[in-house]
């Protein structure tokens, strides 16, 4: 659906995945564009909805229609994850810099202005870190542990990984776009490129209404797919485990045969054997679904699919140029 609007190149573009947030929507569009008009600054939202099985499509429908000079709906046919519906987003974004921000106002709106203030001041990429989290301790603890983990392995710096309210200025975007993976994890993607990154604090409040989409699962999932597409150190752990395991075992064959020639057979020690060889096979097995994932990946980047398809976007066009008066001869 398109409509016909007088559209000037916008300077600021607010990227917002949604995926069955009807409950939270309007309270989202009653704080997002006053904070944006606020700016003093021309803007876009694009709203990417990633497959909602609720009434989400139909509400940015309507704030399309509302707003159809600076509103902008990406519809999936599918659900094809956050991360993906913000790389729709950017492939899209008309601004000098762009901004992601998730639809469930843990992020307050009214924060958009400092990560702008943080890219004029020169920065490419502005993260953020959610100061006093409202989520319960064992997900503050877990995210600590699974950061501390991500940062020794990938030596990618994010504080908070978690908060998806960032911005990143247009060549980083144009950059991001380039890539082309099938399966990344963007905030980690752009730090990569980013020249002059940096960190600010932000407010964190309460899901307004519904639930977290990320389960613990989700999270542990996310991560490793963060470690397993950013630093081969895994497998270079792997690879060292298994070469003291083959030392160990290799000491341990030459005592045994040692003790048989001094000792005689025995068969007390055949339940710590019994132990070690499980020991041994739990290894085996977590490295092989190790290199599964990498060659997973690497399968699914061969494969070169779509990452995703859109049935719909809702999108002014600009009005047409008035035709030039006709002259008149004498």
């Amino acid at each position: 659906m398109q409509a016909t609007a007088d559209l000037s190149p916008p300077v600021v573009s607010v990227i917002v995945p949604v995926y069955n947030e009807e409950d939270v929507l309007p309270a989202l569009f009653d704080r997002l564009y006053p904070a944006l008009d606020a700016l003093g600054e021309g803007y876009e939202v694009i709203f990417v909805n990633d497959g909602s099985r609720d009434r989400s499509a139909q509400l940015l429908a309507q704030q399309f229609h509302r707003r159809p000079d600076v509103t902008r709906v990406v519809l999936f046919n599918g659900n094809f994850g956050q991360h993906m519906a913000i790389m729709a987003g950017f492939e899209r974004v008309r601004g000098q810099m762009a901004i992601t921000l998730d639809a469930d106002l843990q992020n307050p709106p009214e924060e958009i202005a400092r990560l702008v203030a943080a890219v004029r001041a020169g920065h490419d990429y502005v993260g953020t870190v959610r100061r006093q989290r409202s989520d319960t301790a064992f997900r503050r603890v877990a995210s600590r542990l699974m950061n501390a983990l991500r940062e020794r392995i990938t030596r990618i710096q994010m504080t908070d990984q978690g908060c998806m309210l960032r911005a990143y200025d247009r060549a980083l975007v144009d950059t991001l776009n380039a890539c082309g993976e099938v399966n990344t994890f963007i905030p980690a993607l752009a730090y990569t490129f980013a020249a002059t990154p940096t960190e600010i604090e932000v407010d964190h409040e309460e899901r307004h209404a519904g639930q977290s989409k990320y389960s613990l699962y989700r999270l542990i999932r996310l991560n490793f797919d963060l470690v397993t597409g950013f630093s081969i150190v895994p497998l270079q752990w792997f690879s060292l485990i298994g070469m003291l395991l083959a030392l160990g075992a290799g000491a341990l064959f030459v005592l045994l045969v040692v003790r048989r020639f001094l000792l005689g057979a025995e068969v007390e020690g055949v339940f710590t054997l019994f132990a070690l060889q499980f020991f041994l096979t739990g290894i085996m097995l977590f490295g092989f679904g190790l290199m599964g994932e990498y060659v997973g990946r690497i399968q699914q980047e061969v494969r070169r699919r779509p990452r995703y398809r859109i049935s719909a976007v809702l999108e002014a066009q600009p009005a047409p140029a008035p035709a030039p008066a006709a002259r008149v001869s004498a």
